[in-house]
């Protein structure tokens, strides 16, 4: 075969009559794992509703090894669920692409918190402490890494001022209204806002980060495109065979669903599991368990982006995590709260206050000039560490 009817093969612009079985299969191109990893959470979610009640009284080592398997499936699910999200959101190019990323990574971050929220006792901070940690672990621990491996690879890089601009304002005003500004009112009594200021704080954020999608998809959507540069920038813009890219907008809601399935079960034994060990903040620990869950695939493709000198895709994933979390998630628990009638927690301690308030201002100092280089990323990095720290020793 000569490398131009190779070319063809992968293109999928070879004729009908000439297509195999081979070349369909090296056409759709896809992962065992994005095959089997929701099948397995459609089978463990089936068997964890029937034995449930079993699984109380059956021997200590099954009630931990059980629910770690789960989450071990889970977490192959979500990442067979951003893989086709990766594949839908390179057929529909930059920025609609990244939104399908980012919605993606919300919907199952909101099954999982809306999960243990309605879980047993009451439990108000939960929802609190999942926000705080996907903004502490994007703009401190995701940002950081980013930035530190695109300039050990590249030196320095470049990006669009004009959208990471975007990111931080909108990303600011939502962290003040719904993470600080709780803790200063007074209508309650209590460092929590009232049902109607709720209300206000999940109506602003989605009105909020509707105006960011619209500024970023119609309005001007060549501030969020990729800053020309020498280096590798094409990665995924390749054309997708037509097969491959319907097969993961088949596979997409399939796998989301298994992750919601599975949610369940896996966020309720971690519950147990958590505050059963005496962690000195079982939530907190459970929010960053949450946060890690659900953007270690998409964590890995901004990490991959950066080393292939395209910083500001990914920059665009990793702050449109963040700011799709505040936007989208917010609304989501305000909601299951109001209707379930649990009491929700959003203001902050002033200690976790002090560490948000600290990496939105070392975010908007690092990306004020365009340009980073390795010492943004490390800065980024020691702040990220100083809260896994005051995390576990308070």
């Amino acid at each position: 075969m000569t490398d131009l009817d190779r070319s063809k093969r992968e293109a999928g612009d070879d004729l009908p009559g000439r297509r195999d079985p081979r070349s369909l299969r090296a056409r759709l191109g896809m992962p065992l794992y994005a095959l089997l990893c929701p099948l397995a959470a459609y089978l463990t979610a089936a068997l964890s509703h029937h034995f449930v009640s079993s699984l109380r009284i059956a021997p200590e080592w099954l009630q931990i090894a059980f629910p770690v398997f789960g989450l071990i499936v889970m977490m192959g699910a979500v990442f067979a669920a951003l893989y086709h999200a990766e594949i839908v959101s390179a057929r529909l190019g930059q920025p609609f692409g990244t939104l399908i990323l980012t919605i993606s990574v919300t919907a199952i971050e909101v099954t999982i918190v809306a999960s243990m929220m309605l879980y047993a006792d009451p439990n108000p901070t939960l929802a609190r402490e999942a926000v705080t940690s996907v903004i502490m672990v994007v703009c401190a621990g995701l940002v950081g890494i980013c930035l530190f491996i695109g300039a050990v690879r590249h030196h320095t890089q470049e990006h669009r001022t004009q959208a990471t601009s975007a990111y931080l304002s909108v990303l600011v005003a939502l962290s003040v209204l719904t993470l600080v500004l709780p803790r200063f009112t007074v209508t309650t009594g209590d460092p929590t806002y009232s049902r109607e200021q709720l209300l206000f704080a999940a109506v602003v954020s989605l009105l909020l980060y509707s105006a960011f999608v619209f500024a970023q998809t119609i309005r001007h959507p060549g501030d969020f495109a990729e800053v020309e540069t020498r280096g590798d920038t094409h990665g995924h813009a390749a054309e997708l065979a037509r097969e491959r890219f319907l097969a993961s907008l088949a596979g997409l809601p399939l796998s989301l669903l298994s992750v919601i399935l599975l949610a369940e079960f896996v966020a309720q034994r971690l519950e147990d599991l958590t505050w059963g060990l005496g962690l000195p903040r079982p939530d907190a620990i459970n929010g960053l368990i949450i946060a890690v869950l659900v953007l270690l695939p998409e964590g890995l493709a901004a990490i991959r982006a950066a080393r292939r000198n395209a910083l500001q895709t990914s920059l665009n994933i990793a702050l449109g995590s963040a700011l799709a979390t505040i936007g989208l998630t917010i609304p989501a628990v305000v909601v299951v709260a109001l209707v379930s009638g649990r009491a929700m927690t959003l203001g902050l301690e002033v200690r976790d206050m002090m560490m948000l308030l600290l990496v939105l201002a070392i975010s908007i100092i690092s990306f004020g000039t365009g340009r980073t280089n390795i010492l943004y990323g490390a800065v980024h990095l020691v702040v990220f560490a100083a809260y896994i720290l005051f995390l576990f020793a308070p």
